[in-house]
């Protein structure tokens, strides 16, 4: 195996949760290395969790292993798998959704439930509230370094078994994209949205046309306006905002060295519809 363990989590880093996983990974293997993807998942939420995933994963070598413990159910019967990709990596985590976009866009060739009895951290058995640390950072860090083999993991489970999260597809009818916004570029405030380049091609949209944006929720009018679509921020001026293709060939919408999610109080999920259609030039 890769020694790559890359963990996320909604832990934050105010207390000691992490490095007790860090302690418990580098205890299986001195040799390991850790890498950090994020530990400010919101709390709880999964679809983010499995949208980081996503954005991360691909970037990565074969056999590495991600940990991601974003778990509400911590406790309950929910099922504590490995999945394997098409790409041959790892993903240890509870089976709660995490993996919604990662069998959708990377696919899982297969899954095994972790056998607790035998991969879980030793004289921890009357602790149900830390699997972080107890099952999915021990499990992931024997499997990274070699101590176990995927197949060691537990039993295998049908892939079409595992949970997965409800996900709307982008469509393009009569000259108009209609998408969701996916996730926010946290830092910046930029709208990433689930409308890849393809759609927007299809559509008939190019660099420097003008766009008129809505979005909604919950059939509620958030914002509506006409934006440029540009190839950088630099095709429009500070404070403006505009359309760009982001990190992950999709299509985000942003203000020009400003927040818009925190400029309209913009949201991420299902119920978060952005429609784009090509309108008259902006003067």
């Amino acid at each position: 195996m890769s020694k790559n363990l890359v963990i996320q989590t909604d832990f934050g880093l105010s207390d000691g949760a992490v490095s007790a996983m860090y302690g418990v990974a580098i205890s299986v293997d001195p040799d390991i290395r850790i890498f950090d993807l994020t530990h400010d998942i919101p709390q709880f939420n999964i679809w983010e969790a499995s949208y980081r995933l996503y954005q991360t994963i691909s970037y990565w070598p074969e056999d590495t292993v991600f940990v991601s413990v974003v778990d509400p159910g911590v406790g309950t019967e929910r099922l504590s798998v490995v999945a394997k990709t098409n790409d041959n990596q790892y993903i240890v985590t509870p089976d709660n959704g995490t993996l919604t976009h990662i069998k959708d866009k990377v696919g899982i060739s297969e899954v095994r439930i972790i056998d607790e009895n035998v991969n879980r951290l030793p004289n921890s058995g009357e602790s149900y509230t830390f699997h972080g640390r107890d099952v999915y950072a021990f499990t992931g860090a024997r499997l990274a370094s070699g101590v176990i083999t995927f197949e060691e993991v537990g039993p295998l489970v049908e892939t079409d078994k595992i949970v997965e999260l409800n996900k709307p597809r982008a469509t393009v009818s009569d000259g108009v994209i209609q998408g969701n916004i996916d996730i926010l570029d946290v830092r910046f405030g930029n709208l990433w949205t689930n409308i890849n380049r393809e759609l927007a091609n299809e559509a008939g949209i190019q660099y420097g046309d003008s766009l008129e944006v809505t979005i909604e929720n919950n059939r509620r009018h958030i914002y509506k306006n006409i934006l440029r679509f540009g190839r950088s921020f630099a095709d429009s001026r500070l404070g403006e905002p505009l359309l760009f293709v982001n990190s992950l060939d999709k299509l985000g919408v942003a203000i020009n060295q400003g927040s818009f999610a925190k400029a309209y109080h913009i949201e991420t999920g299902a119920n978060w519809i952005i429609s784009i259609r090509k309108t008259s030039g902006i003067n």
